[in-house]
């Protein structure tokens, strides 16, 4: 049986529910997990249920036979085909911890999408990515050629059929159009936990500041530097006797879970958009699985 997934959003109302619980069923469909959430403070109402086709009806007879029920809640909603992976994009610097675990994780099937390329503005990871059979870009970015390179960027992503951009430690900071064309479709870590210590050396300034906690925050782009809906966060414990470089060397590992947990939850539709902040559903049952070892 074919395994699919609804994404609703719309204002709370009586009723919601059982219409989209009752449309499932009466055409043959078995819901397997099912989330909601109700914004009390802004009326908003998210849901995701998962569920299988018993009767074998397919994602476009069920989406085109849900428009009614939409249309009654004004509803914002998307079927989703669970066994489809995602087209990502990775762009990467000079840290690779972040790609590493990536690659990693995607080898063996714990983060099932589709790398269609690799981007970065040096040639250090090339070997390692092309020996994956994975395209690698080297695309240069200066002061001067910023809008061209970025240029280069979006015809990757548009030939490619990119539906995500993965920046996993890309040291540049994107322009406000590249932002704003890829909307809720770029995720960041950065290595701090937001909204302390934005910018470039995040460690430096907390260890200046005696944390005892350092962490990373997985968020997506926005025009505003560091400031876009957060997906994921954790943290690691330190103290006055670590240096700097512990603190870089410490959060290499919180940095590449929180990047990972939080495509999982976008791959899989589990993220909602609300205002600046974000709504997080848990995993469904078996989506962490892996199809091998290693």
């Amino acid at each position: 049986m074919s395994k699919y997934c609804l994404t609703v959003t719309c204002t709370s109302t009586r009723g919601v529910v059982a219409a989209i619980a009752g449309y499932l069923a009466q055409n043959g469909c078995n819901i397997t997990d099912s989330s909601q959430f109700d914004d009390v403070q802004t009326g908003g109402f998210f849901m995701r249920v998962s569920f299988t086709s018993e009767e074998g009806k397919d994602l476009a007879f069920l989406s085109k036979g849900f428009e009614e029920t939409a249309k009654a809640f004004n509803m914002v909603s998307k079927f989703h085909d669970e066994a489809e992976k995602m087209k990502v994009i990775i762009m990467v610097s000079r840290f690779g911890h972040c790609l590493n675990d990536l690659l990693y994780r995607w080898r063996i099937g714990a983060l099932p999408i589709d790398i269609v390329a690799v981007i970065s503005n040096h040639m250090d990871y090339q070997k390692v990515v092309v020996n994956h059979d994975i395209p690698f870009h080297c695309i240069k970015v200066t002061k001067e050629n910023k809008p061209e390179a970025e240029a280069a960027q979006m015809r990757i992503v548009e030939d490619s059929g990119a539906e995500l951009i993965v920046l996993a430690r890309y040291m540049q900071v994107l322009s406000d159009a590249m932002c704003k064309k890829m909307s809720g479709r770029i995720i960041n870590i950065h290595h701090s936990f937001l909204p302390s210590f934005k910018g470039a050396n995040p460690y430096k300034q907390a260890f200046e500041r005696g944390v005892k906690l350092i962490g990373a925050t997985s968020h997506y782009v926005t025009a505003d530097l560091d400031e876009g809906p957060i997906i994921e966060q954790d943290t690691i414990r330190v103290t006055h006797a670590q240096s700097p470089d512990d603190y870089v060397s410490l959060g290499r590992d919180v940095e590449s879970q929180v990047l990972a947990r939080a495509i999982h939850a976008h791959i899989h539709h589990r993220v909602f958009l609300n205002g600046n902040k974000t709504v997080v559903f848990p995993a469904s049952p078996g989506s962490h699985a892996s199809e091998r070892m290693g």
